[in-house]
């Protein structure tokens, strides 16, 4: 008897992820957990230049900003007990230096921009379709920083608006970057704040949406089920971590592994796993203070760089970006 019910997407015919090709990734935590494992494979990805991002408001907000590279204004920032914030970032950015966090910020926008311009894959995370709009202005924020709840009003997107907004940023991505194409995916993570049953809503409506869309934009959209993967093939509490709302490292490594199955070809995977061994290397930690081993372990680390270099050197970018 089967006793699981598994997923398997097949291989994309519109999205091919490879090396030497250069990622762009935004939204959820999620994105983050999937980045950092591309990263550790040396592809070429630039991971959520905002921070963590939830909803498909503050998202749409942060690729518009990105596609015009224009900068956060010093005004726009506000300081909230001591420490600097932007309403368009995550607090990873916020700090107690007014200038710094601007630099930061103003940075990681030009970066993303250029990766953007340059970028084959956009891959995107809803988490949530619930938005905090400040009660002064009605505008969106991405994140309220801890501020009085009574600062902030809550709502439901709705899958219409959703679909608008995005529909007319995907024109505007593809008039930027006429080969960029789009990965849609739902976060697996549960908004327990919202209740079980707001939750699914959440979850519903964003579902439908990404569905709207992909089926819009045929060929240049596509969606990849990390929802149905963590929900219907994996839908035990043993693959969630101890808040049991987040995957647990398990449960992101087998949807990764499908990831990788739906948008990589069998030798990019190949290439993919030498140069996870190499990145592992790379974190070693010396238990031994003996300066001659250290000294030949970094030289036999240098010398699997360069051999990895010659047989593959798309990966020269992100080789350098390692070092």
């Amino acid at each position: 008897m089967t006793f699981r019910t598994t997923i398997s997407p097949a291989l994309s015919s519109e999205v091919a992820i490879d090396h030497g090709h250069r990622i762009v990734m935004m939204g959820s935590c999620f994105s983050d957990n999937i980045g950092e494992r591309l990263r550790q494979e040396l592809f070429e990805v630039e991971v959520n230049p905002f921070g963590t991002l939830y909803n498909p408001a503050s998202i749409v907000e942060a690729v518009n900003r990105l596609i015009d590279n224009k900068p956060v204004d010093s005004s726009s920032l506000f300081n909230h007990n001591g420490m600097w914030h932007s309403f368009s970032h995550h607090s990873s950015f916020s700090g107690t230096d007014h200038g710094e966090v601007l630099n930061n910020i103003n940075h990681a926008i030009d970066c993303a921009h250029h990766a953007l311009q340059e970028a084959q894959t956009l891959i995107v995370t809803f988490g949530t379709a619930y938005v905090y709009t400040l009660v002064e202005t009605g505008d969106v924020v991405a994140n309220c920083h801890k501020l009085p709840a009574a600062r902030f009003n809550r709502r439901s997107m709705s899958v219409a608006e959703i679909v608008e907004l995005w529909s007319e940023a995907i024109v505007r991505l593809r008039q930027f970057n006429q080969s960029i194409k789009i990965v849609f995916t739902v976060s697996p993570i549960r908004h327990l704040a919202d209740g079980m049953h707001g939750n699914q809503l959440s979850k519903s409506t964003l579902l439908l949406a990404v569905d709207r869309l992909c089926k819009t934009f045929s060929g240049v959209a596509v969606y990849f089920p990390s929802y149905e993967i963590m929900m219907d093939d994996l839908r035990d509490y043993r693959f969630y971590a101890s808040d049991m709302t987040h995957p647990s490292d398990v449960a992101v490594d087998y949807i990764y592994k499908l990831f990788g199955q739906t948008f990589m070809s069998d030798s990019t995977r190949a290439v993919a796993l030498e140069c996870a061994r190499f990145t592992r290397r790379l974190r070693h930690r010396h238990m031994s203070n003996n300066d001659n081993l250290i000294q030949a372990f970094k030289q036999d680390t240098e010398r699997l760089r360069k051999e990895l270099l010659q047989k593959h050197p798309q990966l020269e970018r992100a080789l350098n970006n390692i070092q």
